[in-house]
């Protein structure tokens, strides 16, 4: 069910996302303490305004109305995605190369699962990440369990 709602709802805010200018980055859809939660991760060129976060969600919340999309009580929340943004697509790991990542792969490559280095790029279906030892190590795409940014504060 959950999975389905996220679709749906991906599929509605992408044409809304795009009017206005903004990167999808993530949606979420869970039930925790107090009650069932959307979250909707959005991203943009010189960052996310409080503004940005607030038309969203009140135009993503009417379009989710109209369509029904979900038909039990939830809390519709839109942020940025922080620091530590998610890297989901190829154009992830170009946009941010030159920064800090941490990458989990669901099989070992080179001989560990768990990575941490500086993004150098995508290439050939390949994510390219220099270790902190200054080891250079290409990951491929389709291995990518997780990854997110991880800025050093």
């Amino acid at each position: 069910m959950s999975g389905e709602v996220i679709e749906r709802v991906k599929s509605i805010a992408l044409p809304l996302f795009t009017e206005l200018e903004l990167e999808l980055v993530d949606v979420e859809f869970r039930r925790e303490a107090g009650g069932w939660i959307l979250r909707v991760y959005l991203d943009k060129s010189g960052g996310v305004t409080l503004g940005d976060c607030q038309r969203v969600s009140e135009e993503l919340s009417d379009l989710l109305d109209v369509e029904n999309v979900i038909t039990h009580p939830y809390t519709l929340e839109v942020s940025s995605p922080g620091l530590n943004r998610p890297l989901r697509r190829e154009a992830d790991f170009l946009r941010f190369a030159g920064q800090r990542a941490r990458v989990t792969t669901s099989q070992a490559v080179a001989g560990q699962r768990r990575f941490l280095g500086v993004l150098k790029g995508y290439e050939d279906g390949q994510v390219v990440l220099e270790r902190e030892d200054g080891t250079v190590v290409s990951i491929p795409y389709a291995l990518i369990s997780k990854a997110r940014l991880d800025p050093i504060l």
